[in-house]
């Protein structure tokens, strides 16, 4: 499966932007690693130019280097942004993945063939320039596993979207690097290498968050956005270019689909999130379901702000679905009006900041929505005073 991720994604590059990428950042989590057995692993090393060598038993004994000749494509350099329990669990991995980069680092071969030996020879040469040691500036060259510091967890992206503690993209791209840049490897536990991790972002032109299963996608829950939407937002900033940012579905072993988040999010608008069905299913959850409904709008706001994942007819067609729509409003009122109020807060800001852009009546309408939702909340509460 991790060879059949990598080919449909090089594919879609290949399609796309007419070449392979030079530095893909793909985040892995570990309970995906879990359930897929290691797909996303499995693809990192396999875009490298690496195999596992297995053991009768099923454990992997080692790596072995995959000739050019059998490859037929060059190495390509990728860099994993690691959840926090995929650190705790599998630890392992992070050593073979960390162990296959300086393989590959190590190899003779063509700059044009070896994408990690062509940018860790460059890197190390600059960090030689600045007087660090040949070994350390070698160790600070073939860094390519990232995480949050030892013993936490997170992003740093969501805290400043729900808190609105945020003003620009780089604001939340910030705090992703301050978050995600400690390296994980040989003779590094999660030391905090903001340098080296923004050297790679600079060069990250491709992102990619894989899904083995459709009960969950990207809208699922905040995770999603904290870390890919970050992981894009980041390269974005550094960049100055948004990257080629991708999602793969391999829900279905047979047919592996890769798509960019634009298209993702339409399909997940599509099927789930305007589907009457998934929102008939929600209502008969009561309190709860009118709280997960809800929290979508979270989560589409994290999206957009991070990834430019939304459209303006998305934004209307959830507002005419969440916010507008009467049945909807009274259902809310009587279920969760915190909900209602929820959705209308996190569609005015989004009008507030720019990224949707919509007619002066619906604005009007929200905002008329949203007295009277206040309203009745503060009538609810003071009906329950002593």
């Amino acid at each position: 499966m991790g060879k059949a991720l990598g080919d449909a994604l090089l594919e879609r590059c290949q399609k796309e932007l007419g070449r392979y990428p030079e530095n893909l950042g793909i985040i892995v989590w570990g309970c995906p690693t879990m359930r897929s057995k290691g797909d996303d692993v499995a693809e990192v090393l396999y875009l490298l130019g690496i195999k596992p060598i297995w053991q009768k038993n099923g454990i992997v004994s080692g790596l072995e280097i995959i000739p050019l000749s059998e490859l037929c494509r060059p190495r390509i350099d990728v860099t994993p942004r690691i959840s926090g329990f995929f650190r705790d669990a599998f630890p392992n991995l992070v050593t073979m993945i960390d162990d296959a980069v300086a393989m590959v680092a190590a190899l003779d071969e063509p700059p044009e063939s070896n994408l990690i030996r062509r940018h860790v020879v460059a890197d190390q040469a600059a960090y030689r320039a600045e007087g660090i040691s040949e070994a350390e500036a070698r160790r600070m060259a073939t860094f390519r596993v990232f995480g949050c510091p030892p013993g936490t967890y997170g992003a740093g992206v969501e805290e400043l979207i729900e808190s609105k503690a945020w003003e620009t993209r780089e604001d939340l791209a910030n705090n992703y690097i301050r978050y995600s840049a400690h390296a994980y490897g040989k003779g590094s536990y999660g030391d905090q290498r903001p340098g080296v991790f923004r050297n790679l972002l600079a060069r990250m032109d491709v992102t990619v968050k894989n899904e083995d299963t459709r009960e969950y996608d990207m809208y699922s829950c905040t995770d999603f956005y904290n870390y890919y939407g970050g992981l894009i937002a980041a390269a974005g900033v550094v960049r100055g270019e948004m990257p080629f940012a991708l999602t793969g579905d391999s829900a279905d072993p047979r047919r592996v689909v890769l798509r960019t988040t634009q298209e993702e999010t339409k399909h997940v608008l599509r099927s789930r999130l305007l589907n009457p069905k998934w929102l008939e299913g929600m209502k008969r959850h009561g309190y709860k379901g009118a709280g997960d409904i809800s929290k979508v709008m979270d989560i589409i706001i994290g999206w957009d702000a991070t990834a430019d994942t939304m459209e303006d007819w998305m934004y209307d067609r959830v507002a005419e679905r969440y916010a507008l729509d009467p049945a909807m409003q009274e259902w809310f009122k009587e279920m969760n009006p915190y909900a209602l109020q929820n959705i209308i807060d996190k569609l005015l800001e989004t009008i507030q900041r720019g990224m949707w852009q919509t007619t002066d009546e619906t604005e009007k309408r929200l905002r008329d929505a949203y007295l009277d939702i206040e309203g009745e909340i503060e009538d609810a509460v003071e009906g329950t005073g002593p």
